[in-house]
């Protein structure tokens, strides 16, 4: 089974520095935390011990959803990538409402790394998924909640998202 979930360089880069936080910095401080708690004595009544073996359960946690995603991940490096005016993932796109007139710009991105503050939009997305594929001029129809919105788009780059 090939499931393969799409990454920017970006994106695995900053999963790869959590992780190696994980496994050399919190490990490391939460095992010597629960050591010194352990020293205190009755450990049923140790709030530090307690808490301690809850940060180590959630950093294990996290540390093994982190080696999964990177295990799955199929990394897009958009930058290699040839210049086109075709909407692909990782790209950074700006686009116009045509009733508005007012324009947004986004960068398609694997689901983890999607933040909209940042204009960081996951290629699931109802946005993205209606962008994909098509080119600089075309004009989509993306349906939101309010009702169908249409958008011209006006600019395709590459770079490292």
């Amino acid at each position: 089974m090939n499931n393969k979930v799409p990454m920017t360089v970006l994106g695995e880069a900053t999963l790869r520095a959590e992780l190696e936080d994980l496994k050399k910095v919190q490990r490391p401080r939460i095992v010597a935390a629960i050591a010194e708690a352990r020293a205190h004595g009755d450990l049923k009544e140790n709030a530090e011990y307690h808490a301690a073996r809850d940060e180590q359960s959630f950093t294990e946690g996290r540390v093994q959803e982190i080696e999964g995603k990177l295990g799955h991940a199929q990394v897009i490096d958009v930058s290699k990538m040839p210049a086109g005016d075709k909407v692909i993932f990782g790209v950074t796109v700006t686009i116009i409402n045509t009733e508005s007139d007012t324009s947004v710009t986004y960068t398609i991105v694997g689901d983890d790394e999607s933040d909209i503050k940042q204009r960081k939009i996951s290629y699931q997305s109802p946005i993205a998924r209606a962008l994909i594929g098509k080119e600089i001029g075309d004009v989509v129809v993306v349906k939101a909640p309010s009702g169908d919105i249409e958008y011209e788009i006006d600019d395709v780059t590459r770079g490292s998202a």
